[in-house]
C-alpha cells in the first residue's frame, strides 16, 4: 500500500531530462494547477513493452490540439522518452502515466498562452484497477452527474479538468460501497464509468453505447477488434437506462481497468459470464502478445 506517490521511488521524465522522483516538483503558481491545464494519458506496460504506445502518444498530441496546449515533443521523442524511463525504473509490468501541462510563467489568469508547456513522464507497479472486481464483477452506482454536451467542453480530449466530475462520481460511489459510478451522458443516455467504456451482453450480441460525447477509448476499440475477430456482433447505439434490466451480461474497458466484469449496477444485476471472462483472457493475451 503506497502511503504517498511523493514517497515512490525511481526516475520521472521532465522535459526532457530524467530527474529522482522526489526531485519532479513545480511551483504553487503552475497554471495546470489553478485552472486545469494540462491532458494525461494513462498506458500500462506488459513484460517491458507498453501495449499500444504510439496510438497513447498520438492521442497526448490530440488532447493537447483540443485544449489549446502545444505539447513541445513528437510522436517520436515521446516514444524514447517512455523507453528511458522504463529502463531507469527497472520495470517490466507497469503503468505509465504522461502529463503535459501549462507552467508558470507571465500569465496567471485565464489566459495562459506566455506560459511555457512541460510534459513528464513517470512509471510505477499498479495492479489490479478494481481489485479483485475481475473475479468476482465490480459493483457501480449510478452517477448524479452526467457527461456533459460536446458543445460545452472538449469532450475527445483525455484533459485534466474533464474529470472533476468523475472524481466526485466515483468518490460517492465508493461512500456506498461500490467500486465505481455509471455515468449517463447528458441526453440520459448510458455513457461509461468514471474512467472507462462499459460493454453488455444480450443474446450472444454485445451493446455499447455510442461514444459522441465522451472518449472512445484505446482498450474499448482493442476489445471491439477482439469481439469481432471472434464473430461476435457489436453494436454501438444510444443505450437508456431502462435497457439494462434486459442485459445479461456487462464489463468495463480501459488502460487501468483493462477488462473488467460488471455484477451490479444499482439494482440492474448481471451473470459474470462466459463472454465477459473470455474478453478478459483475450485481452491479456493480446496485450502480452
Amino acid at each position: 500500500m503506497v502511503d504517498s506517490y511523493e514517497n515512490l521511488q525511481g526516475m520521472i521524465w521532465v522535459d526532457g531530462e530524467l530527474v529522482q522522483w522526489k526531485d519532479a516538483k513545480f511551483h504553487l503558481l503552475t497554471h495546470a494547477l489553478h485552472y486545469g491545464s494540462s491532458v494525461f494519458e494513462g498506458e500500462r506496460a506488459y513484460g517491458g513493452r507498453i501495449y499500444k504506445s504510439k496510438e497513447h502518444s498520438s492521442r497526448l498530441l490530440r488532447s493537447g490540439q483540443y485544449v489549446d496546449i502545444n505539447i513541445p515533443y513528437s510522436i517520436d521523442e515521446l516514444e524514447e522518452a517512455k523507453k528511458k524511463v522504463l529502463k531507469a525504473n527497472n520495470q517490466k509490468d507497469s503503468y505509465v502515466r504522461a502529463l503535459a501541462w501549462r507552467g508558470s510563467g507571465p500569465d496567471m489568469g485565464v489566459a495562459s498562452a506566455r506560459n511555457p508547456v512541460r510534459v513528464a513522464i513517470a512509471s510505477w507497479e499498479w495492479g489490479a484497477y478494481y481489485g479483485d472486481a475481475k473475479l468476482k464483477g465490480a459493483k457501480l452506482d449510478i452517477s448524479s452527474w452526467k457527461r456533459p454536451s460536446p458543445e460545452t467542453i472538449p469532450c475527445f480530449a483525455k484533459a485534466a479538468g474533464l474529470y472533476m466530475i468523475c472524481t466526485m462520481s466515483k468518490h460517492a460511489a465508493e461512500a456506498k460501497g461500490c467500486s465505481d459510478s455509471l455515468m449517463l451522458d447528458y441526453r440520459g443516455y448510458v455513457a461509461e464509468a468514471t474512467g472507462a467504456n462499459i460493454f453488455f451482453v444480450k443474446n450472444n450480441k454485445v451493446y455499447t453505447p455510442t461514444p459522441d460525447c465522451f472518449l472512445n477509448g484505446i482498450t474499448r476499440q482493442t476489445v471491439i477488434s477482439l469481439l469481432k475477430k471472434n464473430g461476435i456482433e457489436v453494436v454501438e447505439k444510444h443505450i437508456k437506462l431502462e435497457e439494462l434490466d434486459s442485459f445479461e451480461q456487462c464489463w468495463l474497458t480501459g488502460t487501468a481497468a483493462e477488462v473488467t466484469p460488471v455484477g451490479q449496477i444499482d439494482t440492474f444485476r448481471f451473470e459474470v459470464g462466459q463472454l465477459a471472462r473470455q474478453m478478459s483472457s483475450e485481452y491479456e493475451k493480446e496485450v502480452r502478445s
